[in-house]
């Protein structure tokens, strides 16, 4: 074999895992865009409070925290696309069972098929955005990561779009249309576990991830790089899963937008929008720009807007805090890739944590829920403000330091 034939089959292989990752990204966007529009359905057709809806988001997040550490020790064991394949079977079933909870209106079966679901979803974070930058040939890893994150907000723009007309009107059949989305959720995802459990072994000549004693994780949180990476990839997903799960109610305030329920949801899909072109346009970027830099810019530009949203009324109000969307396009990315350890062996590891940090989108939500339900929905803005404060001084904190990504 000549020499020149071993980056050409690397590149290969690298090619085929990103026309895979296309699809498992796209629809964990479209899943969790759908998931979010339950919060304001909640509120605005059945009614409850904000603290009691919030337990949507909660459940949704809860897994990352409960159980990233058995799911990498399975990836550790297993690789990373049999690990894939496992968690896009268990987001499968999870969707059967939440178009079942919703159709017979059971709320606690509907947190049980949340939490299930994100538990198949955490297979996906942990294992397809970490092996992105530990395959790539080229470098770029951030940039790789950044644009199937662009794929995955084209579903978060299609779910409200689509899931809004099911899930924030009541018709002549009952609660029926509540279940389609997520059926429909269901059959896309079994396909997906058939084409990654297909291709298990596309990674076989990739090193497989690093076993480590449960004792040996000291070693990888004492890197301050991803230890600071957690608390702000915690603050960036609680930040963007309290606006995007409060947004319609926020937009349908009397004294915002005053809009019907399903109008409100349809412009969610702003919010999401802002974030697709985003991350295109972070792709070209970060080619650009030093990740660190960048990312303080959009983080301190989130705090000026959710300012804005939380102090002012009509348009202006509703235009600054769709606007957050595009600000958050390149976090999640560039926090992952900027917080991974030098040592690649730990890669999994730090992956594991950085996905435990996710469960920011269980406390945030229900803490501004809590604050909401005081002092009303504007106001309590102010906790996403302070998250991405604290995601720009982590940012500052890398672009000063001597060693950069």
């Amino acid at each position: 074999m000549a020499p020149t034939s071993v980056p050409s089959l690397a590149s290969n292989m690298v090619a085929r895992l990103f026309r895979r990752s296309i699809g498992i990204f796209f629809m964990g966007g479209f899943v969790t865009a759908l998931v979010g529009l339950l919060v304001p359905r909640l509120t605005l057709i059945d009614r409850l409070d904000y603290t009691r809806a919030a337990l949507v988001p909660f459940a949704f997040h809860s897994s990352y925290l409960l159980f990233a550490l058995p799911i990498t020790a399975l990836l550790v064991r297993t690789g990373y696309m049999r690990a894939i394949a496992a968690g896009l079977a268990v987001m499968t079933c999870a969707c059967v069972a939440l178009g079942g909870a919703a159709w017979i209106g059971s709320y606690p079966l509907l947190l049980l098929a949340l939490l299930c679901l994100s538990t198949g979803i955490t297979f996906l974070q942990i294992a397809a955005n970490v092996v992105q930058p530990l395959v790539a040939t080229e470098g770029g890893g951030a940039a790789r990561l950044t644009l199937l994150q662009g794929f995955n907000s084209v579903g978060t723009v299609l779910a409200p779009l689509i899931g809004a007309g099911f899930l924030l009107q009541l018709g002549a059949l009952g609660r029926l249309p509540l279940a389609l989305p997520f059926l429909a959720c269901a059959l896309v995802l079994g396909w997906l576990c058939i084409v990654f459990w297909r291709a298990r072994d596309l990674l076989a000549s990739h090193p497989a991830p690093e076993r480590l004693p449960l004792a040996a994780l000291g070693r990888v949180l004492r890197q301050p790089r991803l230890a600071l990476g957690a608390l702000a990839m915690f603050g960036y997903v609680g930040a963007e899963v309290t606006i995007g799960s409060l947004l319609a109610n926020y937009l349908a305030l009397p004294t915002i937008l005053a809009i019907d329920p399903a109008s409100a949801g349809r412009l969610v899909s702003l919010y999401w929008g802002g974030a697709m072109l985003g991350r295109f346009a972070g792709a070209l970027g970060l080619a650009r720009i030093a990740p660190a830099r960048l990312l303080a810019g959009v983080a301190l530009g989130a705090v000026l807007l959710v300012g804005i949203a939380s102090g002012a009324h009509g348009m202006a109000g509703a235009a600054a805090l769709i606007a957050v969307g595009l600000c958050n396009a390149i976090m999640y990315p560039t926090i992952f890739a900027l917080a991974l350890p030098e040592e690649r062996g730990l890669a999994a590891y730090a992956s594991m944590i950085l996905c435990m940090a996710v469960v920011g989108g269980a406390v945030v939500p229900l803490a501004t829920g809590a604050l909401a339900d005081h002092v009303g929905l504007a106001a309590a803005l102010v906790l996403p403000l302070l998250c991405y404060l604290g995601i720009a001084g982590f940012a500052c904190m890398i672009a000063l330091s001597p060693a950069k990504r």
